[in-house]
């Protein structure tokens, strides 16, 4: 067999590994974790912000974890992707995910899913520092281009 050799998955933050490696799990399932690690990544930084109101807490925070800001995010970072990345990212703007964006158009909800799932491998292959960078420039990006 070519390619890396199968080793333990990460552990992540707490002790449930996944179920097969990361590479084997569905787009669509990566992006469920990625959406819980960017949201809790953008809570804990608007906790980090001296603005510490419950609605202003909720409202910036929509602002930044929504499909249309998401979509915005992952156009600003491809050119930044590793081919691996770019081609996780690929996989996710493919997934269908079998329900219908409520607040965005189908284009932006397969570009969020497809930055979610990113966000969801990079975490089930332990590269935690890669998702601190990459989450880092995501909100400098939104924040400053309001």
């Amino acid at each position: 067999m070519s390619g890396p050799e199968f080793q333990e998955p990460a552990l992540g933050w707490f002790d449930f590994p996944p179920s097969k490696p990361a590479r084997l799990i569905p787009p669509i399932v990566l992006a469920y974790i990625g959406d819980a690690i960017y949201e809790v990544a953008v809570r804990q930084y608007l906790i980090s912000r001296p603005n510490l109101r419950p609605n202003h807490l909720h409202r910036t925070a929509t602002g930044l974890v929504s499909a249309k800001a998401q979509s915005r995010i992952l156009a600003y970072l491809e050119p930044l992707l590793t081919e691996e990345e770019q081609d996780i990212v690929r996989q996710g703007r493919n997934a269908k995910s079998g329900s219908v964006p409520k607040n965005a158009d189908v284009l932006e909800y397969r570009h969020a899913t497809a930055f979610e799932t990113l966000v969801g491998y990079l975490y089930y292959t332990g590269q935690q520092d890669r998702i601190r960078e990459l989450v880092g420039k995501s909100i400098e990006y939104v924040e400053h281009s309001k």
